[in-house]
């Protein structure tokens, strides 16, 4: 909130707000974007809410005291919001490639179990010729993200802050997303280091996002 008002965005002018996957990280302005806001619907997925934890002892996860809030809608599918916009939650396609759960967790009962990534959400914007993809994390896995959508644009993290900027399992992950004729805007996640290296592969096709970035696509 502190960050649009210093660039001049109205939050109490949203139309609506999708939340990408149920991290604090993403959603602990939940509240108050719900109090500046007093109109605009919240979509999210239906297991949003479950206990997200990084390891067994740093909860991750989202406020529950807003669960029942009026204005979330809750997302169990692909939804269409009209005008080119689509809500994705491909928890039914198959995953050919992935990186783990890089010790993040959810709570079931008393029992901590590697996190499937299930509330992650993605957002495309279908201009007519383009297909813009918005993502969280990309947590279910960039190179499965990229072989589901296909998309033309793709803004958001890879996840890749993890992986030792050295390795070649890096080097081989941007190769493949030099595969597919994909623009990458990206940040948060994906790591400063890891970011280098795959500027290497990707040249001008992969740009970064940070804090106040405007980007006219």
């Amino acid at each position: 909130a502190d960050n649009a008002e210093k660039l001049g965005v109205d939050l109490a002018a949203v139309d609506f707000a999708v939340l990408s996957h149920g991290h604090y990280d993403h959603g602990g302005g939940l509240a108050t974007f719900l109090e500046i806001n007093q109109t605009a619907p919240v979509y999210l997925t239906e297991a949003a809410f479950l206990p997200h934890y990084n390891g067994t002892q740093k909860y991750i996860g989202l406020d529950t005291s807003l669960g029942d809030h009026p204005r979330l809608r809750v997302v169990s599918g692909d939804l269409s919001l009209g005008d080119g916009l689509t809500l994705l939650t491909p928890n039914g396609r198959t995953r050919n490639h992935s990186l783990g759960a890089f010790g993040l967790t959810e709570r079931v009962g008393d029992v901590f179990v590697p996190d499937d990534f299930r509330h992650e959400q993605y957002l495309l914007v279908n201009d007519g010729d383009r297909r813009i993809l918005f993502s969280g994390c990309s947590h279910k896995g960039i190179l499965n993200i990229l072989s589901w959508f296909r998309p033309d644009v793709l803004v958001g993290g890879f996840h890749f802050k993890s992986l030792d900027p050295h390795s070649p399992q890096l080097r081989a992950l941007g190769e493949a997303m030099a595969k597919y004729d994909t623009v990458f805007y990206t940040g948060h996640c994906t790591g400063e280091e890891q970011f280098a290296v795959l500027k290497e592969i990707l040249g001008d096709r992969l740009h970064a996002i940070r804090t106040g970035s405007v980007v006219e696509i």
